[in-house]
């Protein structure tokens, strides 16, 4: 092993070791009979450059049809028996397989994804049957109106961007994806260097590392991180789009926020909680309950490498679209100037409120898995999702204010209206 670090927030003791080979374990010892597991890497949509738009997503379906040594049919049979929740998730960062086992299967759990990961057959037996399962998610993808709102937004408000296209491509893109262009994405992305292994655990430290170890440990491969521009400021504008089947309009604003420091990003999520989270935030409360204008409204922010984006979504009328944005357009304005809002006590509460939503989040094990694993290849550091919501009480109106009046400007929003 090369690194042994350890680091203990708020009663969590995380370990974390890099092995031989360069894969970076994270461990984290919880009390009961359960182990989460989750195994990630760098090989999301943003490392598509070069190749067809949606193979890393289909590299993600094809590594379950089967390996030198288990069929398809093995391996859901073996999922069914060990797993109590399984899955895998291809983001435009990154891609992650995970899970959850009793402790004493964790052994055989992990032997099944190592094995997945490491010995994919990529048979053609399948792989059509496959890729029509993919075409299929599309078209679920987008009866879905939110994020097909979403989807129209980002490709109208970027010129080159990877998020401008959906994480699983297009159905001409995906169609035209063979096996050997699978394989060679998989050959240059999969490989231990380009792997983050989070093990929360029931077992001892040695215990599970002995088991990561006993199954990827061996695996050797050559890997160059590639170099890529992942940001651009989006187009400003209004963009608007008709759809027929649908009764009511949806409705984006996004505000490009990859130029904030993270001291800024924390400000900005301080100030959304206010602003824009839950029935009590300015925006429902304004938009909403005092003028009936919405039947849901509230913003997001999007922190994740190749995104970073400030979002305001909401529902309404198609006789309503002008009147809610000059409203919407009227709050902002109004909170970009106002004077005694974020009074020291509202920081205080809303800083409790964000650690209250992150301890939360962080006691279901499987999700501080993903949490854990995703930061680590994203920013190369784990610690950092454990430490950047911290010390957010010190805080003051003037740097939010600074903040806010950064990043609400020049929106793009787009308009998803009924046809008429």
């Amino acid at each position: 092993m090369k690194k042994q670090d350890e680091l203990r927030i708020g009663g969590i003791g995380l370990q974390k070791q890099i092995l031989i080979n360069g894969i970076k374990f994270i461990y984290e010892y919880r009390s009961g009979n359960l182990t989460s597991f989750c195994i990630g890497f760098e090989a999301g949509a943003l490392m598509e450059e070069g190749y067809k738009k949606g193979i890393a997503h289909v590299v993600e379906h094809m590594l379950f049809k089967g390996t030198s040594t288990r069929s398809e049919k093995e391996i859901n049979k073996l999922c069914d028996e060990v797993f109590a929740f399984h899955n895998a998730m291809t983001n435009y960062p990154y891609c992650i397989y995970y899970g959850t086992t009793l402790s004493e299967d964790f052994r055989t759990g992990f032997e099944l994804y190592s094995d997945i990961i490491l010995n994919p057959s990529f048979k053609e037996e399948g792989f059509k049957e496959e890729i029509d399962i993919i075409c299929e998610e599309l078209l679920e993808w987008k009866d879905d109106i939110t994020q097909y709102c979403e989807d129209e937004l980002l490709f109208n408000a970027f010129k080159n961007r990877r998020i401008k296209e959906l994480i699983i491509g297009s159905k001409e893109s995906v169609k035209s994806i063979t096996l050997d262009e699978i394989k060679a994405f998989y050959e240059r992305f999969y490989a231990p260097e380009n792997c983050v292994v989070t093990v929360i655990s029931s077992l001892g430290f040695h215990e599970v590392l002995k088991i990561v170890k006993e199954n990827l440990g061996e695996w050797r491969k050559e890997y160059v991180k590639p170099q890529l521009k992942l940001y651009e400021d989006n187009i400003s504008g209004i963009f608007i789009k008709e759809r027929k089947g649908i009764s009511g309009a949806k409705l984006q604003y996004i505000y490009s926020i990859h130029e904030l420091t993270d001291r800024e990003v924390n400000i900005l999520k301080l100030f959304n909680v206010s602003f824009g989270e839950g029935i009590s935030s300015i925006l429902y409360d304004e938009v909403r309950t005092k003028h009936g204008l919405v039947y849901d409204i509230g913003s997001t922010i999007k922190n994740e490498k190749g995104i970073k984006l400030y979002t305001i979504y909401f529902g309404t009328s198609k006789f309503n679209i002008k009147t809610a944005i000059k409203l919407i357009d009227s709050i902002i304005n109004d909170i970009k100037t106002s004077k005694n809002y974020f009074t020291k006590e509202r920081i205080e509460n809303t800083a409790k409120i964000i650690k209250l939503k992150r301890e939360f989040n962080m006691e279901r094990a499987v999700e501080l898995c993903k949490s854990l694993t995703s930061y680590e290849i994203m920013y190369g550091s784990y610690e950092k999702f454990l430490y950047e919501e911290n010390n957010l009480n010190n805080f003051t109106e003037e740097e939010i204010l600074k903040v806010i009046n950064k990043v609400l400007t020049k929106p793009s929003i787009q308009i998803i209206s009924p046809e008429i």
